[in-house]
């Protein structure tokens, strides 16, 4: 006579079952499912996330650019600090997404389940050591990041609430990477588009309407991240949803791992730690020509960011899929990829080039229309953007694919390059030759410099991987 499995074994094989089953379709999906489909299914919810994103960030400006232009320019300065919390954000998240799709492509889930808890165990710890060290040294931490007399009241009012909602940023960045980790972008961009809505409404509201100036768009910030943050929670922790369980039974506070999810990460780290500094450099140098450079360059920078989060999106879009594949040797899959997204990429941004090409004026006068030399200080900035924006596809690519299969010398050294090596040097030596057009040209010249050095690293790379799957 057959033994009766008890009702608990029963519900726990049950879902040990279930869970097996989603782990299992997913696996099928990233590796045997059409590769242009499987991209654009992931890229397009990105795109639309890192949209919504750059749409806020641009709304604070805009919103605040109507309170003058020391408040517009002081929201570039505070612009700097936000950058840093993203670095910290997606050099965790990054680092263990790669990880985990790796491990789920060699259907090692235990592996991945560890990862992806410690992440949330770091996230929380280093949201709150933003929070102390920021706002003991808010006043002269403004004043570094280039905050003129006249901006510094406004830059610590945006900067206080801001440091406030740091943990919910650093736990938003880090939970929309590990869903991106096994595909669930749609999620991803879920969460991240219900707290940008939320920010564009709660902006004039805060700003406007009840006359908190630019502590109300800080605060509008911090209740939409907050928002976000709970949203990705609740998704991942939903029972039988992902692939990866995470708890605190899992954490593993190792040597390994701590320079495992920090090692594969330290691309991020760079690319978004270096526009940090580089964004600092951009003010420093910008304010020796007064606020109305300082509020122009700003400008420029998050019109640029707006075009940016598409090829970036784009590229999210592609890591998962190339991470999941190399690691189940599907290197024909990881090129087919590979070329798919770069030539998606190239058409968006020769396509959004042009365009802000055309209307870079009308762009710079949305966003502070009265103030004449302001738009003529942007205009040509954006402008000269433009012509290298074709060229960023090229490398933002590269440096996910190279961050993807865990080459992170490769992706670090490129993440340096196009805000760190180049960036820096152009913005120190051509202003004093070039005087303002120097300020206004760094960015560009940086874009290209870095375009000619991620051709030949992409190629070799394609070039040295296996030709046969596994």
């Amino acid at each position: 006579m057959q033994k009766k499995m008890p009702s608990g074994g029963q519900n726990e094989q049950n879902m040990n079952n279930d869970a097996a089953n989603v782990q299992e379709r997913q696996y099928k999906r990233m590796t045997t499912g059409p590769v242009s489909r499987v991209v654009l299914s992931m890229g397009i919810p990105a795109v639309i996330g890192m949209l919504v994103t750059s749409i806020y960030n641009s709304a604070d400006t805009y919103f605040v650019g109507q309170l003058g232009t020391s408040a517009s320019g002081a929201v570039g300065v505070v612009f700097s600090l936000m950058n840093i919390i993203q670095a910290v954000g997606f050099t965790i998240g990054q680092g263990a997404s790669s990880l985990i799709s790796r491990r789920l492509g060699e259907k090692d889930y235990t592996h991945a389940n560890r990862i992806a808890s410690t992440a949330l165990l770091l996230a929380v710890a280093f949201g709150l050591i933003i929070l102390g060290a920021g706002l003991i040294f808010l006043d002269p931490f403004m004043r570094l990041l280039g905050a003129t007399e006249t901006m510094l009241p406004h830059a610590k009012a945006y900067a206080n609430y801001i440091l406030i909602a740091a943990p919910a940023m650093v736990i938003s960045f880090v939970m929309n990477n590990l869903l991106r980790a096994e595909g669930k972008i749609k999620y991803a961009m879920i969460g991240i588009s219900i707290g940008g809505l939320l920010n564009i409404g709660l902006d004039p509201l805060f700003i406007h309407t009840l006359g908190l100036g630019t502590a109300g768009a800080a605060i509008a910030t911090g209740i939409s991240q907050l928002v976000s943050a709970a949203i990705l929670l609740a998704a991942y922790f939903r029972k039988g949803f992902t692939v990866v369980q995470p708890c605190v039974g899992q954490i593993e506070i190792s040597g390994k791992m701590l320079l495992d999810i920090f090692k594969t990460g330290l691309p991020a780290l760079l690319r978004q730690g270096l526009a940090s500094i580089a964004s600092v450099a951009l003010n420093r140098s910008a304010m020796v020509y007064g606020d109305a450079a300082v509020a122009a360059m700003s400008i420029v920078s998050k019109v640029f960011m707006l075009i940016f989060s598409t090829s970036l999106g784009i590229g999210q879009g592609y890591q998962p899929v190339a991470g999941y594949n190399y690691g189940a040797k599907k290197y024909a899959r990881v090129r087919a990829a590979y070329k798919f997204t770069l030539i998606l990429g190239l058409c968006v941004m020769g396509a959004a080039s042009v365009a802000a090409f055309i209307f870079a004026p009308e762009i710079v006068t949305m966003f502070l229309r009265d103030d004449p030399k302001v738009i003529e200080i942007g205009t040509l900035a954006l402008r000269i953007q433009c012509i290298a924006m074709p060229t960023v596809p090229f490398v933002v690519v590269g440096n996910m694919t190279f961050q993807s299969v865990g080459k992170a010398a490769q992706a670090s050294f490129l993440s340096a390059c196009r805000q760190g090596i180049f960036f820096l040097v152009f913005i120190t030596v051509l202003p004093p030759i070039l005087k303002l057009t120097g300020v206004q040209c760094a960015q560009a010249c940086a874009d290209v410099c870095t375009f000619l050095v991620a051709i030949p690293m992409t190629l070799v790379f394609f070039r040295r991987m296996p030709k046969e799957d596994e």
